[in-house]
């Protein structure tokens, strides 16, 4: 009889799930063995100057295909974590709409993605009820994986994110409010006709 080699791989004693606990070890033999999802999420955030003027973008696909889109300017005055957390929560809510319920959601904030995977805890009071909303809305997906990625592979949500921030989008969106007496003038979204 021929005698064979084995390695015993001793794991960490985390409460994380058997798979989550290989990845820390071997991170591209899980990568690799990620089941195939039908549809991928990708979100953004931007802020410039962090606090600043902020966006938000998603982007959902069907194998790889582009089947819907999202933006929102999130605030004169957000942080780009406030920001990534609203593209997340803007896409989740536009799978839901679509019917989706196998969902693999890549973003390249490694905050959000552990915060989401449970291995950050959310301790900024600003983030608290955006990861709040996040959580409560992944619930109602059948599976979900969370999957951190690069920023060069994030392009057009990280493209819908400041989209959602530029001239044009804003111009398009907002008026100036000049008319009332009693308020100060003011910039306002148009009402959004769904």
């Amino acid at each position: 009889m021929k005698k064979t080699n084995s390695i015993k791989i001793i794991l960490p004693s985390l409460k994380l799930t058997k798979e989550k606990q290989i990845a820390k070890v071997f991170p591209e033999f899980v990568i690799d063995k990620l089941p195939e999802y039908e549809y991928k999420l990708q979100f953004d955030g931007c802020s410039k100057d962090n606090p600043g003027i902020a966006g938000a973008g998603a982007v959902i696909y069907k194998f790889n295909e582009e089947i819907s889109s999202k933006i929102k300017f999130v605030g004169n005055n957000s942080t780009n974590n406030v920001a990534e957390y609203t593209g997340l929560i803007i896409g989740l809510k536009e799978a839901i709409t679509l019917g989706i319920k196998k969902l693999m959601v890549e973003g390249d904030s490694m905050l959000v993605i552990k915060q989401m995977n449970g291995e950050y805890k959310v301790k900024s009071t600003n983030l608290i009820d955006l990861y709040n909303q996040a959580n409560d809305l992944s619930k109602q997906f059948d599976k979900i994986y969370f999957k951190h990625i690069y920023r060069e592979n994030n392009k057009r949500a990280d493209e819908l994110s400041n989209l959602a921030i530029s001239k044009d989008y804003l111009d398009k969106s907002m008026y100036y409010d000049k008319d009332d007496e009693d308020e100060a003038d003011e910039y306002l979204f148009k009402e959004e006709n769904h």
